[in-house]
């Protein structure tokens, strides 16, 4: 078998891989995509020395090393607003990987880690640290494997692993696992939602969440949305209060569709205003009780594409 043709079949095989790791790395489907494809064009401009070998360690390497260097180039640039991760449906996360899916001994689930909220809690770490944090609790890798696909000793990543479950603490005491009722809390809380908001209940919409409750808006800084995260029920409330009476808005779609293992709000308008931006995902992360803890608001245009909107 030519190289060429081993290169093809192994992208084949290991692209909803190396993709699925990307995407966790970096929080973003158009950079994931660039990292697979850019792994595999090194592979064959730049061969592993044995190419009778299983090209997979090398091909996870190439990606996690990229997916590094493209976290730190985003971190270090500025960026208007809140930054939140961009959606996708739920079959391009995850479908493709299950038979790659790591053993049920992995700490953090496959569906738990695409979420939206677990991508933004992985934004305290470094970009080792959520390598290292992936590779291990994710897709279960033992301490040695690890170390080498990331190009560290042992005890490095032992030591890193170590502070990102530290730094992912507060995460841990209230995980978002899609699986069990967490998915049907969400689905039910996204529902009175919706029907609050074109009713005009506010009564209603306050009962719907938590006192501490917070918004991320993410618009990129093309669109009107919130440039810090609104925090507190009187505050959100009076957000979305103020959102729905300054003027209609022209809704052309509105449907709750799973967005990262989820449901979520997936709405299109027809803007009447400069500013407003056509294209809405709204996900939320719920309590045990139900009740809405956290929204996430994305609008940002290079964030959508993925995303099937009516044409």
């Amino acid at each position: 078998m030519s190289f060429a043709i081993q290169v093809s079949e192994d992208l084949q095989q290991f692209q909803p891989l190396l993709w699925s790791l990307s995407y966790r790395m970096t929080g973003s489907h158009a950079d994931a995509e660039d990292i697979v494809q850019e792994t595999f064009a090194r592979v064959l401009e730049r061969p592993p020395e044995d190419t009778e070998r299983s090209l997979r360690p090398w091909l996870i390497r190439v990606a996690m090393n990229l997916s590094r260097d493209m976290l730190r180039k985003r971190k270090q640039q500025a960026y208007v607003g809140p930054w939140l991760p961009a959606p996708i449906e739920q079959e391009e996360a995850f479908v493709q990987l299950e038979t790659q899916a790591p053993d049920q001994e992995a700490h953090y689930s496959l569906r738990e880690t695409a979420t939206l909220a677990f991508l933004l809690a992985l934004e305290v770490l470094s970009p080792t640290q959520r390598a290292v944090l992936l590779l291990r609790d994710v897709f279960d890798y033992p301490v040695k494997e690890t170390a080498a696909l990331l190009e560290l000793s042992t005890s490095n990543v032992k030591t890193t692993h170590h502070r990102a479950r530290q730094l992912l603490q507060s995460y841990d005491e209230d995980r978002c696992s899609p699986e069990g009722q967490m998915y049907e809390r969400t689905k039910h809380a996204l529902e009175q939602f919706m029907a609050c908001m074109v009713s005009g209940e506010h009564d209603k919409l306050e009962e719907l969440l938590c006192e501490d409750v917070r918004m991320f808006s993410d618009s990129g800084g093309r669109y009107y949305s919130a440039l810090r995260p609104i925090v507190g029920r009187d505050n959100v409330l009076r957000f979305y209060i103020h959102t729905t009476t300054r003027g209609k808005v022209n809704l052309v779609y509105m449907d709750i569709r799973d967005i990262n293992g989820l449901p979520a709000i997936v709405m299109q308008a027809a803007p009447q205003r400069e500013r407003e931006a056509p294209r809405f995902i709204t996900g939320v992360r719920v309590d045990t009780t139900g009740r809405i803890k956290e929204f996430y608001a994305i609008m940002a245009d290079d964030k959508l594409d993925s995303i099937h909107f009516p044409s």
